[in-house]
């Protein structure tokens, strides 16, 4: 199970029924929330609202009790982000902040029992972040634990079942009056981390050892690299399949890789990018461009050869071309992404923007594509 296929005899039919058979010791729900560390939790809340199309759901802060940093909830279909920044220049949080600038701390995972799962991991080896504990409040209980993985990132274990607040104990509704309605996104796809030279194999046997996901596919340097740069990535995956985690690391080329720029500029590992999924990519691009979000741009000359390369698609490629939206094709259907510029100074977090129909694969025909452009902002920044 930890190295099950790689991408020239990948079958996704037949690795579904493999999971499916597993012995999924960790069972997941689901992505509970993401949060990010970020410098300014108000003003983070009204761009992820007015650029993403995100909407108020709870909140913590001086106003609810909580003295150490203020938190702001917001969500769109099954998606959850939290904005927290600290109060307390001298605390762990702060120093994260200065370190890494914004970007993903915790990605929290659903699952039916916060303590069995630690208990789990934490047998097999990982390195234990959170104790379980119990949050109580007059909507019943929450129970959460706990454990390190890439860099500082953390993985949260939530246990849901015995609560019906609005989201944990010590938040509160959040009502700002200014929601400006959605983009279309539904849920968080899959979450990409990179990591040094060297250590995507450690990773990766981490989540296979450690949480008994399965290596559902792998590129090497050929599959994704241009003249200059070049990166290798394995993609994780949990029993069900709902939880998806490439793996990248740089691979050695003739100038620094996307990958490696964001090492530098995060100063270590960390999440790269979130993909969240729409039903509608044409409606969800055009509406974050008229928000002001930035994409990455693809070349007009990509789309010659889409059609020899994909087959026949339901949507017109003259508007695929218009908004810059990729498209490829597996064994189970095609697939439709795009890629935002980084969100924050730092050329490190961005997303991806997929829409799946019936594909269960990763673009890999848009690679080339896709690399030249981010080598192109690279360029730009003078980090290529």
């Amino acid at each position: 199970m930890k190295d099950l296929l790689n991408v020239e005899n990948f079958n996704y039919s037949e690795t579904e029924k493999l999971f499916n058979a597993a012995d999924d010791f960790l069972p997941l729900l689901g992505t509970d929330y993401v949060e990010l560390y970020v410098g300014n939790a108000k003003q983070a809340a009204h761009f992820y609202k007015t650029a993403l199309g995100f909407s108020d759901l709870a909140y913590a802060g001086l106003e609810t009790g909580c003295k150490a940093h203020t938190s702001y909830v917001l969500q769109q279909g099954k998606i959850r982000l939290v904005l927290t920044t600290p109060f307390n220049p001298d605390s762990e949080m702060a120093d994260h902040l200065k370190k890494h600038g914004d970007g993903v701390k915790v990605i929290a995972l659903w699952v039916n029992d916060a303590r069995d799962a630690f208990e789990q991991t934490v047998k097999r080896g990982a390195k234990p972040f959170m104790e379980p504990k119990e949050l109580k409040d007059e909507n019943g209980t929450i129970v959460m634990s706990g454990i390190h993985t890439y860099g500082d990132t953390v993985h949260h274990f939530i246990e849901r079942k015995n609560y019906n607040g609005v989201f944990l104990p010590g938040f509160e509704k959040l009502d700002t009056g200014y929601n400006p309605g959605t983009c279309g996104l539904k849920y968080v796809d899959h979450m990409v981390g990179n990591v040094e030279l060297g250590s995507m194999n450690k990773w990766a046997s981490f989540y296979a050892d450690v949480m008994g996901f399965a290596n559902l596919v792998t590129f090497d340097d050929k599959d994704i690299s241009t003249e200059y740069t070049a990166l290798m990535s394995k993609v994780m995956t949990n029993g069900n399949g709902y939880i998806k985690f490439p793996i990248n690391e740089p691979a050695i080329g003739k100038k620094k890789s996307q990958v490696e720029e964001y090492l530098d500029f995060y100063r270590g590992p960390g999440c790269q990018h979130i993909a969240v999924a729409t039903d509608d990519i044409v409606f969800t691009v055009s509406e974050m461009k008229k928000r002001g979000v930035e994409f990455l741009y693809v070349p007009g000359s990509y789309y010659d050869t889409v059609g020899e390369r994909v087959g026949h698609i339901k949507e017109d490629l003259e508007i695929l071309k218009k908004w810059g939206i990729m498209v490829d094709r597996d064994e189970e259907g095609y697939l439709l992404q795009i890629f935002t510029k980084p969100v924050e100074d730092r050329p490190t977090l961005f997303f991806e923007i997929i829409q799946r129909k019936g594909a269960k694969s990763f673009g890999k025909g848009n690679f080339q594509a896709l690399f030249e452009s981010i080598e192109a902002e690279q360029a730009r920044r003078g980090t290529l």
